[in-house]
């Protein structure tokens, strides 16, 4: 039992033993305790072993952890079983679970089965102490015996690592020589590196002087090679290396033009210029050659026929078929243009050839065509100057179009040489011009030169029609001086100096005519036109019915035309001004067929025509003018009418056309103020007479000398004024409109008015102090008797030329705003006497007198004057 517990005891030691050092269990670490153990005794070792785990002092303390795993393998070990020597019997209290070795201690239960108990048996605690010494001392020799064997390899490895440290330090000598013998020869290597890159730095510098010198003697040498080929037969313009020469030239002479501080570069330069001359004359001969072949295969022969109508397009298609055999060498000559002068030269050499060609081949036949046209169009100038300007456009853009087919930069010398013969055009067109007296050709011709050539056909090519649209400015100026210059005349001859005829100042009969005229044809008519319905402008559809009617059937054509002036047309697009007196005019009878004045009508259509041709200055002059004029003739008119009918036909007359004029030149929309300047000399005349009184104060030395005062007081005034026709009309239409008034005023009322006036005297004299009173009845001009004839008279004249008067207006004015603007004065000044007379009767007439008096009341007489008609 007891040697159960020892053994017990033993394998639980030998266990924890292996589980302690497990963490050390390395061959020099177990030989260092393989060594301990054996110098300690057992009961030392005992010892050492308990103090491991005393509670104080412990030399292994465990932590929770660790005290864990050792109970648990106590708890494992307790249940190991015995040694296979021992024998069962002398262990019958072992439990039969003891003898199945646990799996926990395999390792501990292989190591003490492998010990050899040989055939003793240990019964006693003191037989087991002395085993296990035995067995201790056979571990240690064994354990000893790894410890030798491993002292020995590694003395076996100490003396290979010695002579490998011996092998490795005469490596590294053989190194460090080795190392002192690369830095010899990397620095002899680098010596030799710089002195080679020293060298390619000579050399290389060496070659670019080389290069250099031979680039600048390159454009020295170039010019034995240049004057080789130019000397060479066979060397033409046409052929591809020509450019490239030339080019090179170039390059020559600028590069001795940049450098001229190398020695003899001005004798190379000169004779590189001689080099480019002798090649800009082969292209000049070459291209002369060709404009002057192209010439004379146009011309015609002297005995060939006229080319007629393809002359032109002879004269075009050679040229343009030669012309891309020019035009490459022009483009070289003008892109080197500002290189140098000798290619401007050259240049200009080739245009002046080129013009010369040109004038020479279009010019006779320019000169025949427009010689033609002259005599084809011999009494129209209007399609003279139409067809000759028409022709000279397609000239000029065919010569625009065929000169860039040649060149490719434009010249002065294609303006010049087109405006030379645009003026062979203008030479005809001038002694023409100045000749001609009739205005409406003058327009027509401005409206051809002005509308149809430079705002149609200039304004879309101006490039091509420069030359063209100087001429035609030219005569279009010379056109407008002319016409301004008839147009004076014509308002002085025509307008101002007219005389009329008795058919002209035969009013109101060709009123009352052209109205029976329209009254017969208004009954053959189902549909009629009231004459208060139209919103047409009279003056517009005037105009019109002038130029589409009346005068279509009064001057033809083929008519002679009256004093210069044949039958115009009046613009009716312009616009037509607001309402006033006058405005919305029906279209009566007259206007229809256009009965106005000849002045009137003159004037409206030459405005019309000049506004359209002249400048807005010049109109404005003008106009002032032609009215100012037109005003004058009418009041010469209306005097004629005066004196051969009545004064109200002639007012009535004035009144109509001053209305027409006004309406008329409003759509203008200019100003017709015109500023005149003008010298005033009156002041010489009282200075002159000064100084002959004061003789004897020529030479005084003082202020009152009579030569200083003359100079001083006698200087003419520079005086201006405003002169506004539109302004002129109406002034002339509100003075005629009140004498109108006035003078029917008082052929109606006159008597009566009179008769007021010295009964407003008389009553005036009774209300002063101090006078003596008297009765107004009992005055011999205003009886009850004399009052009445008064009244009867002013009645009758009421009734009488109150509807004459209207239907004179009807006539006259035929409009029915105008008329009632017009007699709404004449009526109030009626009202208001017979207002003024009843008033009277009734303050100082007794209810007897009024009653012989038979004044009519104020409702009767409104009632005369609103009647139908009236």
């Amino acid at each position: 039992m007891l040697g159960g517990k020892a053994f017990h005891l033993q394998g639980e030691f030998l266990s924890r033993c292996v589980s302690r050092y497990r963490p050390f269990n390395k061959p020099e670490v177990v030989a260092v305790m393989a060594d301990t153990l054996h110098k300690m005794s057992s009961k030392h070792l005992r010892e050492k072993l308990s103090s491991w785990e005393a509670k104080l002092g412990s030399k292994a303390p465990l932590s929770d952890k660790q005290r864990d795993g050792c109970m648990e393998l106590t708890s494992q070990s307790g249940a190991r079983p015995l040694p296979i020597e021992l024998p069962l019997e002398d262990f019958p209290t072992i439990a039969p679970q003891c003898i199945t070795p646990s799996t926990s201690d395999d390792r501990t239960t292989r190591n003490i089965s492998g010990l050899s108990l040989g055939a003793e048996k240990i019964e006693t605690s003191q037989q087991f102490f002395a085993w296990f010494s035995e067995i201790e001392d056979k571990m240690e020799s064994e354990e000893q015996t790894e410890s030798r064997c491993f002292i020995k390899q590694l003395q076996v490895y100490q003396e290979q690592c010695t002579q490998v440290q011996q092998e490795v330090s005469n490596a590294l000598h053989h190194l460090r020589e080795l190392q002192g013998q690369y830095v010899f020869v990397s620095t002899k290597t680098n010596a030799l590196h710089e002195a080679c890159e020293h060298l390619l730095a000579e050399q290389t510098k060496l070659v670019n002087t080389a290069e250099s010198i031979e680039n600048k003697l390159s454009y020295f040498n170039e010019l034995e090679r240049i004057s080789s080929k130019l000397g060479s037969p066979t060397l033409t313009v046409t052929n591809e290396a020509f450019v490239p020469m030339l080019s090179r030239l170039d390059e020559c002479i600028a590069y001795l033009h940049a450098n001229p501080q190398y020695k003899e570069s001005q004798v190379y330069l000169a004779r590189f210029k001689q080099c480019l001359s002798k090649a800009l004359n082969l292209i000049k001969t070459h291209a002369v050659n060709i404009l002057q072949n192209s010439t004379q295969q146009v011309l015609p022969k002297k005995d060939a026929p006229s080319p007629g109508d393809n002359a032109f397009t002879l004269f075009y298609g050679k040229f343009r078929t030669n012309a891309p055999r020019v035009k490459a060498l022009m483009e070289q000559i003008e892109e080197r243009i500002d290189k140098s002068p000798e290619y401007s030269q050259i240049l200009t050499d080739c245009h002046q050839c080129y013009f010369l060609q040109r004038e020479t081949l279009l010019g006779p036949s320019v000169t025949a065509a427009i010689a033609d046209l002259a005599s084809k169009h011999v009494r129209d100038h209007c399609a003279l100057v139409r067809s000759g300007c028409a022709f000279m456009v397609h000239v000029c853009e065919d010569e625009y179009q065929l000169f860039f087919n040649f060149f490719s930069k434009p010249t002065s010398l294609l303006d010049n040489m087109l405006e030379g013969m645009c003026i062979q055009l203008y030479d005809v067109f001038r002694p023409l011009i100045i000749h001609i007296n009739h205005l409406e050709t003058l327009a027509e011709l401005c409206s051809i030169l002005k509308v149809e050539m430079m705002e149609e056909h200039v304004q879309h090519s101006p490039k091509e029609l420069a030359a063209f649209e100087a001429v035609c400015s030219q005569m279009l100026e010379d056109v407008q001086e002319r016409l301004v210059y008839r147009t004076h005349i014509y308002i002085r001859s025509e307008i101002l100096g007219y005389n009329p005829a008795p058919g002209d100042l035969a009013y109101p009969e060709k009123l009352e005519m052209m109205e029976s005229i329209a009254e017969s044809i208004k009954q053959t008519k189902i549909q009629s036109r009231s004459r208060s319905g139209s919103n047409a402008s009279t003056t517009s559809q005037e105009v019109a019915s002038i130029t589409g009617t009346a005068e279509d059937s009064i001057a033809p054509e083929d008519a002679p035309r009256e004093n210069g002036l044949k039958p115009l047309t009046v613009r009716t697009d312009l616009p037509v001004p607001a309402p006033t007196i006058g405005s919305n005019m029906p279209m009566s009878p007259a206007d229809l067929h256009g009965m106005w004045y000849p002045t009137v009508r003159r004037t409206l259509v030459c405005l019309s025509k000049l506004f359209r041709c002249i400048d807005k200055t010049t109109f404005q002059g003008l106009s002032q003018e032609a009215l100012s004029m037109c005003i004058q003739s009418l009041l010469v008119a209306s005097e004629g009418i005066k004196k051969r009918k009545t004064e109200v036909d002639a007012q009535l007359f004035l009144i109509k056309h001053l209305l027409i004029l006004r309406e008329q030149i409003a759509p203008f929309q200019v100003d017709f103020a015109v500023r005149e300047t003008g010298v005033d000399f009156s002041s010489i005349k009282g200075a002159a007479y000064g100084l002959f009184q004061h003789k004897s104060r020529l030479f005084a030395l003082n202020t009152t000398n009579a030569l200083l005062q003359f100079l001083l007081e006698g200087t003419p005034q520079v005086t201006e004024h405003f002169v506004d026709s539109k302004k002129d009309v109406d002034n002339q239409l509100k003075k005629v409109c009140e004498e109108f008034i006035g003078h029917l005023s008082d052929s109606i009322v006159g008597s009566m008015q009179s008769f007021l006036s010295k009964a407003d005297v008389i009553l005036k004299m009774n209300t002063e102090e101090g006078a003596h009173k008297v009765s107004l009845r009992q005055q011999p001009f205003a009886s009850p008797e004399k009052v009445h004839d008064i009244v009867t008279e002013t009645y009758r004249h009421v009734k009488a030329k109150v509807p004459t008067t209207q239907k004179s207006m009807s006539l006259y004015l035929a409009n029915k705003d105008t008329e009632y603007i017009l007699f709404k004065p004449i009526k109030v000044n009626i009202q208001q006497s017979f207002q003024h007379l009843i008033k009277l009767i009734s303050d100082n007439y007794s209810e007897e007198d009024v009653h012989i008096i038979g004044c009519p009341s104020v409702e009767q007489l409104n009632l005369l004057l609103t009647k139908p008609g009236s």
